[in-house]
C-alpha cells in the first residue's frame, strides 16, 4: 500500500467522524477545498478491504489472511483527482466500493484488529506525506489522529441517512429499497459502535453537528468557521 508524497513538512490535520450517511465524505471534500487542504476518505479504504475479501474469496472472519492480502496489494489514491480516486492494483474502484455487497460486509471487515492495524498504519503514512489534511471516517479523531488540531463529529437520524444513501446509490444507477438500506445502516451502526478495536465514538472535545435538517453548504459553513477560528487561534498562540 502506498501514497504519493506532496506538501510541506508541517501542516494541519482536521478529522471528521460519524456514522454512515451523515454526509461526512461530501462535506469533508468541500471543507478541504475551501481550506486548501488534501482530503482523505478513510472509510473507502475499509471498503477496498471488503472488495479484496469478496474478490479473493477471503472470509471476513479470516482476519490474518485478509490483512496479509492487503499488504500484498497496491492500494493508493490518485491525488491529481478531486476528490482523490481510490485505485486497487491500478484499477479505479471508486464506484465498486459503494455497491451493496460491499456495504453488507464492510463493518464486519472493519472490526477485525489485524485489518485495522494495516489500514490505520496506511492512514498515518498518508498524513505524513499529506500533512495538510481533512480526514474523515469513524475513528479518525479518536484513534488515528487523536492530536488533530480540530475534530468534528457528524450525526443524523437513521431514516434521513438511509434516504441520503438511497439517493447516492440511485444516482449511480443502482436500484435499492429504503427499508433495506435503513436496516443496513442500523446494523452497521451497531457493529461499528460495539467493536472492540477503534469503535465509532464521539472523540473527546469534538464539535458535534447534527446534519439531519441542514443542507450541505450549511454544514460546511459551520465547519469552515470553526476550523478557521481554531487555525487562527493556534497560529496566534505560537
Amino acid at each position: 500500500m502506498s501514497a504519493s508524497s506532496t506538501g510541506p513538512a508541517t501542516g494541519v490535520i482536521i478529522t471528521i467522524d460519524g456514522p454512515a450517511g451523515t454526509g461526512k465524505s461530501t462535506v469533508a471534500h468541500l471543507l478541504a477545498e475551501r481550506l486548501g487542504l488534501d482530503y482523505l476518505d478513510s472509510g473507502s479504504m475499509y471498503r477496498a478491504a471488503a472488495v479484496v475479501s469478496i474478490e479473493q474469496g477471503i472470509h471476513v472472519d479470516d482476519a490474518d489472511r485478509l490483512a496479509e492480502a492487503l499488504q500484498q496489494i497496491d492500494l493508493r489514491f490518485d491525488w491529481k483527482q478531486s476528490p482523490p480516486q481510490l485505485q486497487l492494483d491500478g484499477r479505479d474502484i471508486s464506484q465498486r466500493i459503494r455497491e451493496m455487497d460491499v456495504s453488507g460486509v464492510v463493518s464486519e471487515v472493519a472490526k477485525q484488529p489485524p485489518v485495522r492495524s494495516v489500514l490505520v498504519g496506511a492512514q498515518r503514512r498518508i498524513a505524513q506525506e499529506h500533512p495538510r489534511l481533512v480526514s474523515e471516517g469513524r475513528d479518525q479523531g479518536s484513534v488515528v489522529f487523536p492530536n488533530a488540531l480540530i475534530r468534528f463529529y457528524l450525526d443524523a437520524d437513521p431514516r434521513v441517512r438511509a434516504i441520503r444513501r438511497v439517493r447516492q446509490l440511485t444516482s449511480s444507477g443502482h436500484q435499492v429499497d429504503v427499508s433495506e438500506v435503513t436496516e443496513d445502516i442500523r446494523h452497521r451502526d451497531h457493529l461499528d459502535s460495539t467493536r472492540s478495536d477503534g469503535p465509532l465514538i464521539c472523540p473527546e472535545g469534538a464539535i458535534i453537528i447534527d446534519t439531519s435538517q441542514l443542507e450541505v453548504d450549511e454544514v460546511v459553513d459551520l465547519m469552515e468557521r470553526a476550523a478557521r477560528d481554531r487555525i487562527s487561534g493556534d497560529m496566534t498562540g505560537c
